[in-house]
């Protein structure tokens, strides 16, 4: 290999070129190679860690690759679900966001409609101190619950009253979830319940020994979490940021002579946060038994993100075993031709799987011990990631090496203990030989309708993997009928993401997409009308052609197929324009109908159908 800089680069997983949408591949500079190895702490000129770890490269899968677990019921059958935001779910009781005990209604819906699992968003933790950073992707700590979907009319003790239920009736009436609204009202309420439950601790009562295990269970990962949130409420009200790389350098470590003196004087409020995690775990535990008492096999579908805020409770609690100068993000291509910085910390490959007690390990228990099946995002992240340094654009990133045997033997012993299947989301940009290796690990493939094309067109439903979960949509996407308006399209050149040359192209492929995702329909027998529909047909009018994409995706060789609930609905906003940030509402659209309304939603029940028929078990 060439220059020492690059032999040294190499030793440590940094590729030596990037994907570059106009010539392939181009080489990372070598100011790029310093900021990498920089990042990942290699002191440059003796060539080796300044802290006393070791690099963690790709390996080859010369050794059997370990298996994840796979139940015995998709042995001989082919099952589907409902996939949902949790935060979206309109009801007459819930306090204008979705919560535990919506999930529970939900479940029990999905169950009688003939469904196996619900997929959620991911569950993580969110800065509760500043409620519209609540991106599910851009969670404060994997390792721990999002309170917010806490159903708080469930907490024993709870009483309402006449000020609270007009308060709790506007932030139902709104289309978007009020972030900070519902905050506000859920966390004063709660502080109110903690109070009554606090009085109860001399009493020793059942409910206060189980909360004191949990505690001594979730030990100093749980203790910092709490500690964290405490210490940056308390920066809001001073007007600093919630994130701690704002705040005074004595606050900015977790084990601190400083940060030990706020937590001891605060050692209630600290209390209140593990009692909210408490909370959350038991009425997440709730659901999963009603999701197996309801008789869904996979019971519950749990997403997880790839990183955390770069300035939150997991890299505060944790700093060492994360990346500090770079974030993870993607390299520049056709549908993001400046590349994405996604902003978020990536932890360090030294440390993603070291120990007994590996982040990674930590991370999927927390998950599977809820779910029957985990969803891993950017699944490519098992072998590799695309890191940005600071400052710098996505153009001037490069992709670094993960520890993937070991990742991979991770995922088997948590998912075997916990009995969870895994699926990985291998979209996008990936390492070559990623999908064989999933496969041989039993990881099933993510594959979504639009982008199982070849150069012939659709690829037919007897070609989709036997170990994927195939699906319509996802949150990253328009509705089928909003993909056959070109509405995603559109999206992007509207938001600054694509060029107007470059719309014009898309828009001119998706003619040629609709002609031949109608062509596959036919193919595939689901009996289409004569004639497609035009781009600007009603709602109605595209109702048939979204029950036909269906019934072709629960053909598929797939062992899952996932439905979406916004398709179910035909909702018109998306979830989440990939790319934008302040132009749109992402993460906080409502679905446009009630949960209760939704037994009489005519094509919900079509598609339902449509699934049934296809999807029969024996």
């Amino acid at each position: 290999m060439g220059s020492k800089l690059d032999r040294l680069a190499h030793a440590h997983g940094i590729g030596l070129t990037r994907p570059d949408p106009e010539t392939a591949e181009v080489a990372i500079t070598d100011a790029t190679k310093r900021k990498i190895l920089a990042a990942l702490r290699v002191d440059i000129d003796r060539g080796g860690y300044e802290a006393a770890s070791n690099t963690a490269p790709v390996q080859s899968m010369a050794k059997p690759t370990p298996k994840s677990f796979l139940p015995a019921c998709l042995r001989r059958n082919r099952l589907w679900g409902i996939s949902l935001q949790l935060y979206e779910l309109r009801s007459a009781r819930n306090w204008g966001i979705g919560d535990f005990e919506d999930l529970v209604q939900m479940i029990t819906l999905a169950g009688s409609l003939g469904a196996d699992f619900v997929g959620l968003n991911p569950l993580h933790a969110p800065f509760l101190a500043d409620p519209n950073r609540c991106s599910p992707y851009e969670p404060s700590n994997r390792q721990m619950l999002n309170p917010l979907y806490i159903a708080v009319d469930k907490v024993p003790g709870f009483e309402s009253d006449p000020e609270l239920d007009a308060r709790l009736a506007e932030l139902r009436q709104n289309d978007l979830v009020d972030y900070v609204g519902v905050t506000e009202t859920k966390i004063t309420a709660l502080r109110d319940l903690w109070k009554k439950f606090r009085a109860s601790r001399g009493k020793l009562t059942s409910e206060w020994k189980k909360f004191n295990a949990f505690v001594e269970d979730g030990g100093e990962v749980l203790r910092r979490h709490a500690l964290f949130e405490t210490l940056s409420s308390h920066m809001g009200t001073l007007g600093r940021s919630t994130g701690w790389q704002s705040w005074p350098l004595e606050y900015q470590r977790a084990d601190c002579s400083e940060t030990a003196v706020f937590a001891k004087e605060h050692a209630e409020t600290i209390d209140f946060h593990m009692w909210l995690q408490w909370l959350s775990h038991q009425q997440l535990t709730s659901a999963a038994n009603a999701a197996r008492k309801h008789g869904l096999r996979i019971g519950l579908y749990l997403d997880l993100a790839v990183g955390e805020a770069v300035d939150g409770s997991a890299t505060w609690s944790e700093r060492e075993a994360y990346i500090a100068d770079a974030t993870i993000g993607s390299p520049p291509d056709p549908f993001a031709t400046k590349g994405q910085d996604w902003r978020l910390a990536a932890l360090h490959p030294a440390a993603i799987a070291a120990g007994e007690r590996a982040p990674f390990r930590r991370m999927l228990c927390t998950a599977m011990r809820y779910a029957g099946a985990i969803r891993i995002d950017h699944a490519a992240a098992l072998q590799r990631l695309f890191l940005v340094p600071v400052e710098c654009t996505p153009d001037q990133g490069a992709y670094v090496d993960y520890p993937q045997n070991e990742l991979l033997q991770i995922l088997s012993e948590t998912s075997k203990k916990f009995r969870c299947l895994v699926i990985g989301e291998d979209l996008g940009i990936l390492p070559d030989g990623l999908q064989e290796n999933l496969a041989a690990a039993q990881v099933l493939s993510y594959r979504i309708l639009s982008y199982e094309r070849d150069e012939h067109g659709f690829k037919p439903a007897d070609t989709y993997p036997r170990l994927s979960i195939a699906c319509i949509s996802t949150h990253d996407h328009q509705t089928l009928a909003g993909w056959w308006r070109g509405a995603d399209i559109k999206a992007r050149l509207q938001h600054g993401i694509v060029p107007p040359d470059l719309t014009k192209t898309h828009l001119e492929e998706r003619r040629h997409e609709r002609e031949d995702l109608w062509n596959a329909l036919d193919d595939a027998g689901t009996h289409p009308p004569a004639e497609p529909p035009p781009p600007t047909a009603s709602d109605r009018k595209l109702d048939d052609l979204v029950v036909r994409a269906h019934k072709f995706i629960a053909k598929t060789s797939s062992l899952l197929v996932s439905v979406r609930l916004a398709d179910m609905t035909a909702e018109r906003r998306p979830t989440n324009i990939p790319g934008t940030s302040n132009s749109y509402p992402n993460w906080k659209p409502k679905l446009s109908l009630d949960l209760d309304h939704l037994t009489g939603q005519p094509l919900l029940l079509r598609i339902c159908d449509a699934m049934r028929e296809e999807r029969s078990t024996s």
